[in-house]
């Protein structure tokens, strides 16, 4: 059976019913490093894994401290090899800033590893600023080649169109069954997922606005394929989940710390929550309450009327769900909370 099982456009998607997934940055909190990061990254899988969530994916991202997953296919490789069931993939790799035949390869010889459990979100944005893209030795066209390279990379994958005879092939990788997602924050990506006949990952989490265009596109202009006969849309949202909506909100500073970084041009580590209300000048203000608008912070009961609200305006087929708090504790019961709210029939069947 295939793992996309789409019910988009029968309006019966419900929350405790679709997939809920994870989206990691591998984050270096300030006054530690990028290997606490990753063990904390790892734990966080593990216990996503016991908890019923379906896919665990970090993303590209470089020149940013407080960011550790720049080399994405070795930290897939480290958090599939130290789990057992959950999906582990990339949400994204940024192909514009790769040759398509070394990303076959590197996952190619991910599913060979772990074979069944490996996803390749696809991504045409740089995931760093112009000097790092150029440190990459990529050309700067802003990803107008994107569907060229998505179609380069995924050659190599199908075997009815190399042989033994052809000048070029992807070992590991030619022949593999790696699911191949685009991800996006416009409608660009959406137009050419639904051309491709591809699953769509839309990043809402810290793109809201292109939200419903970008949906519409997607679904209204969908083509088959022997990938899916129909849609399939993940939902990246921000969700910040404690005991009471004083502490949730209180966590949330530290988002909303990266932002005004972020604004300032000046990226960081992550950083302890804080009183944020006599250190933004209003037009970082205005910043900050624009960027969060889109995120889902509170106790249970708000968290659950908000993903339920989402989901009645979306109808996502799964949702994927970056919590940004500095304490890894606290990551963990906002993550089990989550799954208490939103996975009650995947935890009951494993």
């Amino acid at each position: 059976m295939s793992q996309f099982q789409p019910t988009a456009g029968q309006k019966t998607n419900k929350l405790g019913e679709i997939p809920i997934s994870v989206l990691d940055l591998s984050q270096i909190i300030e006054g530690k490093t990028a290997a606490d990061a990753f063990r904390d990254s790892l734990d966080l899988a593990r216990h996503a894994e016991k908890w019923g969530y379906n896919r665990y994916w970090v993303a590209e991202h470089h020149n940013m401290p407080g960011v550790a997953s720049s080399a994405t296919s070795v930290v897939i490789g480290y958090l599939a090899a130290g789990t057992s069931r959950i999906r582990v993939g990339a949400g994204g790799i940024m192909l514009p800033n790769h040759a398509p035949l070394v990303i076959a390869e590197q996952f190619g010889t991910l599913e060979s590893m772990y074979p069944g459990r490996i996803d390749l979100g696809l991504g045409r944005a740089p995931g760093s600023d112009r000097r790092a893209s150029l440190a990459l030795r990529r050309d700067i066209n802003s990803g107008e080649d994107f569907p060229q390279l998505l179609e380069e990379l995924r050659g190599f994958f199908d075997a009815s169109k190399t042989s033994y005879h052809a000048p070029v092939r992807a070992v590991p990788g030619e022949g593999l069954n790696v699911p191949v997602w685009l991800l996006g924050s416009s409608d660009f990506s959406a137009r050419l997922a639904a051309y491709q006949g591809l699953p769509f990952s839309f990043a809402g989490h810290f793109s809201p606005d292109y939200l419903d265009r970008a949906i519409e596109v997607y679904r209204s202009t969908f083509r088959p394929s022997d990938t899916l006969d129909k849609p399939y849309l993940m939902l990246g949202v921000s969700v910040i989940a404690a005991d009471t909506q004083e502490r949730a909100e209180f966590l949330a500073t530290t988002m909303q710390q990266q932002v005004v970084a972020l604004t300032r041009g000046r990226p960081g580590k992550i950083q302890p929550p804080a009183d944020l209300s006599s250190q933004l000048d209003p037009l970082e203000l205005s910043a900050v309450r624009k960027r969060m608008e889109s995120s889902i912070v509170g106790d249970r009961e708000t968290v659950e009327r908000r993903l339920h609200e989402l989901m009645a305006r979306t109808q996502a087929d799964e949702l994927i769900v970056t919590s940004g708090i500095y304490d890894h504790a606290e990551r963990l019961h906002s993550y089990e909370m989550l799954a208490d709210i939103a996975l009650a029939s995947r935890k009951a069947a494993l």
